[in-house]
């Protein structure tokens, strides 16, 4: 009888082995087929992002598809692609004319893109320069 309990201990040990990783979220396919791309973009008045309280916020992810509460997500993220994550690549609109004041805002960008790590920040000489960013990709 003892060989008997000891075997059927083994046999459920076993089995819960090699079953248990079969068993539960395990079986479910991967989370995702994409590279992660989560970004979080801010904007605020001053020189640096070291000394500016961000002013507004929003979260934009790029893969599968666009989410995040950024306004335009699907087009901001359309235009990421377009220049490969390339955040420097962003052009200003050359029709647009803005004034010589100085009212510094700046804006940054981190988190993660097509997996890998990244930060990005600009200073703009003011709002409307912002503005004349020939993208969606700030204008929140």
């Amino acid at each position: 009888m003892r060989n008997t309990a000891r075997c059927a201990a083994a046999l459920g040990l076993t089995a819960a082995a090699v079953c248990g990783p079969l068993t539960g979220s395990a079986i479910a396919a991967p989370a995702s087929l994409y590279a992660p791309s989560a970004l979080v973009l801010t904007t605020g008045h001053g020189d640096s992002a070291t000394t500016v309280t961000p002013e507004r916020a929003v979260t934009l992810s790029c893969a599968p598809t666009a989410t995040g509460t950024h306004p335009a997500a699907a087009a901001a993220c359309a235009e990421l692609r377009g220049v490969r994550g390339d955040f420097t690549a962003l052009k200003t609109r050359p029709d647009v004319q803005c004034t010589r004041l100085y009212d510094p805002v700046v804006v940054t960008l981190q988190g993660v893109w097509q997996g890998r790590r990244v930060a990005y920040e600009r200073t703009f000489g003011n709002a409307c320069a912002k503005d004349a960013l020939d993208s969606s990709v700030f204008a929140f």
